[in-house]
């Protein structure tokens, strides 16, 4: 089947739907929409860097997980297991070149130092359980019988689940929504938005940077870390920022003998295994909002912050060596670390898609299934996806969340 063009001037100068960002938020909308037999309309897809070098995207660590404690984000991440699970059978729809996408489920071990901690992490597991994720909470004897390798010497318990819990192939993911879209006859224009146009409270078109305009009937805003600069332009507020969040690779002297749940460890820090390898990654101590194009590593949290917790929790990670390491940004709501996603308040053909504070790539199916109901529906027809819409934003009421990394 012929693809909708990747080009750098557009092909009309008007869309039913301009999607504002072309990683996987708005690629994922973009296949959703090419995938509704219901949607009639004409989409672009707008991308100042087709590289997605920079990207929260490219910078993920592909992580999923069931252990959040509310229960819309648990359905959420309920059916991105679902979808990855399906991924071949709903994006190939028969085409055999399309894969099955990689998937381990060892789980996330959230790790509870003190008495508060546990007690939140058991009534996760209640909620948990109540809306079909297998978590189960462990004592420290529990968990030293299952995973020799942790010190537990100070751990009050556990939380873990095997099931539909781990790290999946998001790249590949990303790869065959951005090309099933365009065989779906999305486009996609390599180009920059610098202002939106609003009037009679309905977005009327976008500016590029070259000059042109393309105006369109809906906005999808997928900027990611940028996503308060796109609302801006539009008159709309919008609390997310760009927060830098450190990566690295390391191989170790005595490797495990059987794979690393992604632990968090109640310093903050976490660690999984990558392949032969292992992946650990902080929050810094001090964490303000940074430049778009801050992406510099500190050269010091590695020594002063990480390496002593693992080989603390980890003894056999006493002898370690950094492989590879990286700074991302976190697309951070400053409100509840939660996405907002949906219509304004008045400007009711803007949609948000923004502020996932790390989870975007496990909520991207979720969000894209439920953005193209919008579009093609004017709500949504499947998870309602309303108490995280932008009406919170108005009334400063933060939707709960214990489960935040």
């Amino acid at each position: 089947m012929k693809l909708a063009p990747i080009s750098e001037e557009p092909q009309k100068s008007s869309y039913d739907v301009v999607i504002v960002g072309g990683a996987i938020i708005g690629s994922s909308v973009a296949w959703f929409l090419s995938a509704n037999p219901d949607f009639t309309g004409t989409a672009l897809v707008i991308e100042r860097d087709m590289s997605f070098e920079n990207t929260s995207t490219s910078h993920t660590n592909s992580c999923m997980r069931q252990q959040f404690s509310n229960p819309l984000n648990i359905q959420i991440s309920r059916f991105a297991a679902d979808f990855v699970r399906d991924f071949k059978e709903l994006v190939g729809q028969g085409d055999p070149e399309v894969p099955e996408l990689f998937v381990n489920h060892y789980g996330y071990m959230y790790l509870a130092g003190d008495e508060e901690f546990a007690k939140t992490l058991r009534e996760n597991q209640v909620v948990q359980a109540e809306h079909g994720a297998g978590t189960k909470i462990l004592s420290p004897e529990q968990i030293r019988t299952q995973y020799p390798f942790y010190n537990v010497d100070d751990i009050v318990c556990g939380s873990h689940n095997l099931i539909d819990e781990g790290y999946f192939d998001s790249g590949t993911m990303f790869d065959w929504w951005r090309r099933k879209a365009r065989e779906g006859g999305i486009e996609y224009l390599k180009g920059e938005v610098i202002d939106v146009e609003v009037a009679a409270d309905k977005v009327q078109s976008v500016r590029l940077a070259s000059g042109q305009t393309i105006s369109c009937g809906q906005l999808v805003n997928a900027a990611g870390p940028r996503a308060a600069v796109v609302a801006a332009w539009a008159g709309l507020d919008l609390p997310v920022e760009p927060r830098k969040r450190f990566t690295f690779v390391f191989d170790a002297a005595e490797p495990l003998d059987q794979d690393l749940p992604l632990t968090i460890d109640p310093s903050g820090v976490h660690v999984r295994s990558e392949g032969d390898a292992y992946m650990a990654g902080c929050t810094p101590d001090i964490d303000p909002a940074v430049d778009y194009q801050d992406f510099a590593m500190d050269g010091d949290i590695w020594e002063e912050k990480v390496w002593p917790v693992l080989a603390n929790r980890i003894p056999a990670f006493e002898r370690i060596k950094v492989t590879a390491q990286w700074a991302g940004h976190y697309a951070h709501n400053t409100l509840d670390h939660n996405v907002v996603v949906g219509p304004h308040t008045e400007v009711t053909n803007f949609i948000f898609a923004n502020g996932f504070s790390g989870h975007g790539l496990q909520q991207s199916p979720a969000t894209g299934r439920g953005v193209s109901e919008l579009i093609t529906h004017g709500s949504y027809q499947t998870l309602d996806l309303t108490p995280l819409g932008y009406q919170r934003i108005v009334d400063n009421d933060p939707f709960i969340e214990t489960a935040i990394i």
